[in-house]
């Protein structure tokens, strides 16, 4: 019997297989949520490298594990991503539900100006 790790690799795992055969090359933003905190980066699965990443933990004194600091962390990850003259990428929620923290970012990070 498996345990709960195992299962989230393996739904992350079928999220990812089905982006990279349907993004065609495109760059992946990619979400890790814990109970504490969440991010994202911006990766270029061709040449296997992070191109701009945002986080919670960048601002220790505020709380992260909430809509408001993911909209934070989607604002700022759509920032960065124009600094790198980033403007379309493909929305990778890992193997988490697109709802609550998960969604907050991805609004944010459009209403931002990034494109998913």
């Amino acid at each position: 019997m498996k345990n709960a790790r195992e299962n989230a690799k393996r739904r992350a795992a079928r999220v990812r297989r089905r982006l990279r055969k349907n993004a065609h090359g495109q760059l992946r933003l990619s979400v890790f949520r814990s109970s504490k905190n969440i991010s994202a980066q911006i990766i270029d699965d061709v040449n296997g490298v992070t191109l701009a990443s945002a986080s919670t933990l960048e601002n220790a004194g505020e709380k992260g594990s909430n809509i408001e600091a993911a909209q934070r962390v989607g604002k700022l990850i759509a920032e960065r991503a124009q600094k790198a003259r980033i403007k379309t990428v493909v929305f990778d929620r890992g193997g988490y539900l697109y709802h609550g923290r998960v969604k907050a970012l991805a609004t944010a990070a459009r209403e931002a100006g990034l494109k998913l």
